[in-house]
């Protein structure tokens, strides 16, 4: 009978040091013809995907997929390394979900996918997608974890419930793989979400690249972002073998369709009184206010719900199980406005936001893009509105319009329901 044998892991020396040099961008995209709506014409069981999932994807009311969701499905699914940059609200959480689910191989007490994201609120999300699109697979066990809870309780779990997909943050899941609980030898799909705040910080980078080292050589790699710029672009390529890149070619495209901007010149003495006044006079389901601190979010959470407004905060002052809970709260429908910090303006999905509000500015402009992708996903329509409140304010606003390209015009004294509400 012939042993089994252990996939070789990936040796450190197969990664090249990291260089600042930027790499000509390989890949032209001479196809500027597809348009919004022309990639409608097709559906999911195009892509020839196992009955469960097809039936999933049902359930879940999904009929046409997103362009990132046409173009990458396929090679993704095909076992193809991709290397993705597209907007949010465009669906990328499911064509990693959905390829790493067609490929599977659930046989033996062996992890085979994981995925990796840089918060935890991100990560408990991500095992929402794979157990939504996984409820007619009867056998594949999903489990998250991430700093903040119990690492004993992690251990345990890893080690007496193995499961074959682990989603989590890269702080947990390197404690696991040094203490030898997690093992990566056998590993299928390595998935990296929001890579660009994965790999920018050395620290962050550092604990990837470790937990990278310890997987099998051969394996599908899978990126994604809505922001990469050139340098991270090429730290991605560096753990990837021969990828595809799916991307934005001008950052014009990178805004959403639908989605309604507006800015407001005020004092900020005068910001939550002109909030006040918006909540009461716009039509929304759920609403994100977005500050630049922990402190400040506390406060108008306090005086919203002093004023009667169902509100909720999350921020980082919490505690793990409380941001969780908050978070369930909200994507429940339990809240109809959170007040949050950039905490939460990357990569969370909550299907009801229709409204974001900036009242603080945001940093720079890929801040701004995140922030306002949360409403007007993709398919829906949504409405932004932000206050300006200083020169720093403006210069960073003239900054996203230019960028991408987008008139951010004056807030009107009154806003149509119909310009950011779905009929």
């Amino acid at each position: 009978m012939p042993s089994t044998k252990v996939a070789p892991t990936q040796n450190a020396d197969d990664l090249p040091e990291y260089s600042e040099e930027e790499a000509e961008i390989q890949r032209e995209k001479g196809d500027d013809k597809k348009n919004y709506a022309s990639i409608h014409a097709s559906g999911f069981r195009d892509f020839l995907l196992k009955p469960e999932l097809n039936r999933a994807i049902v359930d879940c009311g999904f009929e046409h997929p997103s362009e990132v969701q046409h173009e990458a499905i396929p090679q993704a699914i095909l076992g193809t390394d991709i290397l993705c940059q597209a907007k949010s609200g465009m669906g990328k959480t499911a064509v990693f979900v959905l390829a790493c689910l067609q490929q599977l191989d659930d046989s033996g007490k062996h992890v085979k996918v994981l995925i990796s994201c840089h918060t935890r609120e991100l990560a408990y999300q991500i095992k929402h997608e794979f157990d939504r699109f996984s409820k007619y697979f009867e056998h594949i066990r999903i489990a998250v974890v991430y700093g903040g809870t119990p690492y004993d309780e992690d251990r345990k779990l890893v080690q007496n419930h193995t499961p074959h997909i682990l989603i989590g943050t890269p702080g947990r899941l390197l404690s696991l793989t040094r203490d030898k609980v997690l093992n990566l030898s056998h590993l299928t799909h390595f998935v990296l979400d929001e890579c660009d705040k994965c790999l920018e910080k050395m620290d962050m980078r550092r604990d990837i690249q470790q937990i990278f080292v310890q997987t099998a050589k051969k394996k599908q790699v899978l990126m994604f972002s809505a922001t990469m710029n050139t340098e991270i672009r090429e730290v991605c390529k560096k753990f990837m073998h021969d990828p595809l890149e799916i991307r934005v070619e001008e950052e014009s495209k990178l805004t959403l369709h639908g989605l309604v901007q507006h800015y407001c010149k005020l004092e900020e003495r005068q910001k939550n009184r002109k909030l006040n006044d918006m909540l009461d006079d716009l039509e929304f389901n759920q609403v994100v206010i977005f500050v630049k601190s922990v402190n400040r979010a506390i406060a108008l959470d306090k005086l919203l719900q002093e004023c009667n407004f169902p509100s909720i905060a999350i921020h980082s002052g919490l505690r793990q199980d409380e941001r969780i809970q908050r978070y369930k709260e909200f994507k429940e429908f339990k809240k109809r406005i959170m007040v949050a910090t950039d905490l939460f303006g990357r990569g969370i999905d909550i299907e009801r936001v229709n409204i974001v509000i900036n009242y603080d500015m945001t940093p720079d402009s890929d801040s701004y893009l995140h922030r306002v992708g949360r409403a007007g996903r993709f398919g829906t329509k949504g409405l932004a509105i932000t206050f300006v409140s200083s020169e720093e304010d403006t210069s960073v606003l003239n900054s996203v319009q230019s960028r991408f390209e987008v008139r951010i015009t004056e807030c009107p004294k009154h806003i149509a329901p119909g310009s950011y509400l779905n009929a």
